[in-house]
């Protein structure tokens, strides 16, 4: 069965749906990775231009191999995590993957 995982919520209301599996672009891709270097997002609530250059242009909803530090970035730049929902592995903010 394919692992997904809820969607991120920032303190300030953002939310982004944050997936790694061998379904998806991320680095490495595969399932049950250890930790992920690059995970696909999905589906943002507003647009972010730290997001602009991973940008699908066929959707412009998904977002391909975007490095974990730049989710850390997008996820602080939006106050944090409101909730405590899992992220892939590797996508590690405050001590919480």
């Amino acid at each position: 069965m394919r692992k997904r995982y809820e969607k991120a919520v920032c303190n300030d209301g953002y939310t982004v749906s944050v997936q790694a599996d061998k379904f998806v672009y991320c680095t490495p891709r595969r399932d049950g990775a250890r930790a992920y270097s690059e995970v696909e997002l999905g589906f943002p609530s507003e647009h972010d231009s730290l997001l602009d250059a991973y940008a699908c242009p066929m959707t412009g909803q998904s977002f391909g191999y975007v490095p974990v530090g730049v989710v850390r970035q997008l996820i602080a730049k939006h106050g944090g995590l409101k909730s405590k929902t899992p992220l892939p592995p590797g996508v590690i903010v405050g001590g919480e993957s």
